[in-house]
C-alpha cells in the first residue's frame, strides 16, 4: 500500500509538472539578473581578463532609422539648449515617446551617451528622444529640473512632428540623469516652471530610475563636492534646499509608476537610495518596481548582461504604462 502511494504521488506530481510545462510552453521566460561579484575588484579583474562583454557605446544607426538631431527647445541667453530624435521610417501611427536624460554628478555627460538605448527602443516602434540641460557649473539647481521639465513640454507641444503620441510620454534617467527624472515627474508642475515657451503639461505616465539618486539630505550625499556644486550652496549654509532638490520631498500618492535598477556594489550612489525610494513609493500607494542588483556597481548597465536584464523589464513595464489604454 505505502509503495503504492508512493508511485501515485510520483505520478500526480509529474503530471502536474508536465501541465506547468504545457502552460509556459511558448511564453518567453523573465530572465533572473545576471550573477555580478563580490567586490568591484573583483569585477575590474574579470574585466581586465575579457569575462565582461560591454555594450557598444557608439552603435551605428540602422538606415531604417531616422534621426532629428540638435533641436534648440530652450534658449536661455546664448545657451542653446537642445535634444535629438529617433524613430522607425516606416512608423505608420503615433507611438510613445521615451525621453532619455544623460547623468555625470550634473557637472558633465552628454546625450549621445543613452545612443544604444535610443536605436534599441526606437527598433522596437518607440519614439525615443535625448537632451541636454544645463550643467551645475553653468547654473545649480534647480536650473537643471527646469530645463528637463521644458523638454518634455516641448515634445508634447510638437507631438505630431514626429509621430509622438503625446499622453503616452515615459522618462528614464541614468544616475544624476535619474534624479532629473525623478524631480520632474514627481514635483507639482507649477514647480520649476523654467519659463518653458510652451505651456502644456509637463506630466509623464512612467519613470525608469538607473541608480539616481533620491535622497540629497543623508550625510553621504551632503559631504560631496559635486552634490554641493549641485546645489550652489553647503548643507550648512541651505539645508532646505538639498532636501527640496531630493525626490522623496516630493512623493505623493497618484505619482507616475516608477521602475528602478540599483547594484549593490554602487560606491558613487549606495543602494540604500533605491531601498528607501521603494518604501516611500509603496507607502504613497504609488506603483514601484525595484530590481536590487547583488554583485553589480553604479553604471552596471554597461554590461552587456546587465542592459538586456534592464530592457526586458523596461519593455515590459513600458508596454504596461504606455503601449496599453
Amino acid at each position: 500500500m505505502v509503495i503504492r502511494r508512493t508511485l501515485a504521488t510520483l505520478f500526480l506530481s509529474f503530471f502536474i509538472l508536465g501541465a506547468c510545462i504545457s502552460q509556459n510552453k511558448g511564453k518567453e521566460a523573465s530572465p533572473k539578473p545576471p550573477r555580478g561579484y563580490r567586490s568591484e575588484k573583483m569585477m575590474k579583474l574579470a574585466y581586465a581578463v575579457g569575462l565582461i562583454d560591454l555594450v557598444d557605446t557608439k552603435p551605428e544607426v540602422p538606415s531604417h532609422i531616422e534621426e532629428f538631431k540638435d533641436i534648440t527647445y530652450k534658449q536661455v541667453g546664448d545657451i542653446s539648449l537642445q535634444l535629438d530624435v529617433y524613430k522607425r521610417k516606416d512608423l505608420d501611427k503615433n507611438a510613445p515617446v521615451l525621453i532619455f536624460i544623460h547623468g555625470g554628478s550634473w557637472t558633465k555627460g552628454k546625450r549621445s551617451d543613452y545612443l544604444p538605448y535610443l536605436v534599441d527602443f526606437a527598433d522596437k516602434g518607440y519614439v525615443t528622444a535625448t537632451i541636454t540641460y544645463r550643467l551645475s557649473q553653468i547654473a545649480p539647481f534647480p536650473a537643471a529640473v527646469e530645463d528637463a521639465k521644458c523638454a518634455v513640454r516641448w515634445i508634447r507641444t510638437h507631438a505630431q512632428d514626429y509621430m509622438i503620441n503625446p499622453e503616452k510620454i515615459a522618462v528614464v534617467g541614468g544616475s544624476a540623469g535619474a534624479h532629473l527624472a525623478m524631480m520632474l515627474a514627481y514635483s507639482d508642475e507649477n514647480e520649476y516652471g523654467g519659463n518653458c515657451l510652451e505651456t502644456v503639461s509637463s506630466k509623464v505616465q512612467a519613470i525608469v530610475n538607473l541608480y539616481g539618486p533620491t535622497d540629497l539630505t543623508t550625510e553621504y550625499a551632503r559631504g560631496i563636492e559635486d552634490v554641493e556644486r549641485f546645489m550652489g550652496a553647503t548643507y550648512l549654509d541651505d539645508p532646505q534646499v538639498f532636501l527640496s532638490a531630493s525626490p522623496k520631498a516630493h512623493i505623493s500618492p497618484g505619482d507616475t509608476p516608477t521602475l528602478s535598477f540599483h547594484g549593490t556594489l554602487d560606491s558613487l550612489v549606495p543602494v540604500s537610495q533605491a531601498d528607501s525610494l521603494h518604501v516611500w513609493l509603496e507607502k504613497a500607494g504609488v506603483y514601484s518596481e525595484y530590481h536590487r542588483l547583488k554583485g553589480w556597481p553604479h553604471t552596471m548597465d554597461i554590461s552587456k548582461k546587465v542592459n538586456e536584464y534592464c530592457q526586458f523589464y523596461m519593455n515590459a513595464f513600458f508596454e504596461k504604462y504606455l503601449r496599453t489604454n
